[in-house]
């Protein structure tokens, strides 16, 4: 409880608790879209947040500095030697702030059998948010059809291991590139087969995350490298389980209609956003 109240304080001081300003993309024509459109956050700065997948755990000290998130869990694939490794300087240092704010940082944590993982367990049974961004299980395969396949096949396990460490009112956030051959994994029918159902969809706006970068999974470039997956459009998905399963009603979660109403209130003065849809 006491790094909670470490965090609200932090987030008091530093403004709004669910959004920051955007820094600057190296991108000019990315630049001029960004201050025309303010980003979705899905998610408030007290929820119990799970991240799968982190790569040098970037987004992870992100959300906890900027965004006044006070009890988050990050998990990473690799072991804590591997990801030192691969993303050396920046990785050890990200995980070093995560700790000494309090946060909790897992190594060799399989997305695809987090219900069975007792690390996680332990860290809390219930979550109000589960996020995944930029899932993808390498090159496994040149052929185009077996790289889908494999895409679809890490979904619908971690869809059905997410889905049991949802808490009542929680939301999954998958986020993923743009274009083929991110659309051919067709997120929205996957996750339905598995019992969750879409909420909705927006935009991911790297620049809402200060500090964060796209991290690859075999590591960094050598020699600093010049690839920036964050300058690539990319959009979110926030499913929940279905309604009868989770008990509630047809009018969607208490906690999708708070963000909805933020999200609205934001666009009132923002002319032209066409960023999020529906379902």
């Amino acid at each position: 409880m006491a790094k909670h109240k470490k965090r609200k304080l932090n987030a008091a001081s530093g403004g709004n608790k669910h959004h920051s300003h955007p820094a600057k993309p190296s991108n000019p024509a990315k630049a001029a879209a960004t201050e025309k459109q303010e980003p979705t956050i899905p998610f408030q700065a007290e929820d119990r947040i799970l991240l799968v997948g982190e790569g040098d755990f970037s987004f992870a000290k992100a959300i906890v500095e900027h965004h006044g998130c006070c009890d988050v869990t990050a998990t990473c694939f690799d072991s804590q030697p591997e990801l030192l490794e691969k993303y050396q300087p920046q990785g050890e240092d990200h995980v070093r702030y995560l700790e000494e704010e309090g946060q909790t940082v897992l190594y060799g944590v399989d997305g695809t059998k987090l219900d069975h993982n007792k690390q996680v367990k332990k860290a809390g049974g219930q979550w109000d948010v589960v996020v995944f961004n930029f899932p993808h299980v390498g090159g496994k395969s040149k052929d185009v059809n077996r790289q889908v396949r494999f895409n679809q096949e890490l979904l619908v396990s971690f869809f059905k291991a997410a889905g049991p460490l949802l808490a009542q009112d929680g939301i999954i956030v998958v986020t993923l590139f743009e274009g083929e051959p991110y659309t051919l994994w067709n997120i929205r029918d996957l996750a339905r087969h598995t019992g969750l159902e879409v909420q909705r969809s927006f935009k991911f706006l790297a620049g809402a995350y200060p500090g964060y970068s796209h991290a690859r999974t075999l590591g960094n470039i050598e020699g600093g490298g010049a690839w920036k997956g964050e300058d690539r459009d990319a959009r979110s998905y926030v499913f929940r389980k279905k309604a009868a399963e989770s008990g509630g009603g047809g009018g969607g979660s208490v906690r999708m209609k708070a963000l909805a109403a933020a999200d609205t209130k934001r666009k009132r003065a923002v002319d032209g956003d066409s960023s999020d849809d529906e379902g």
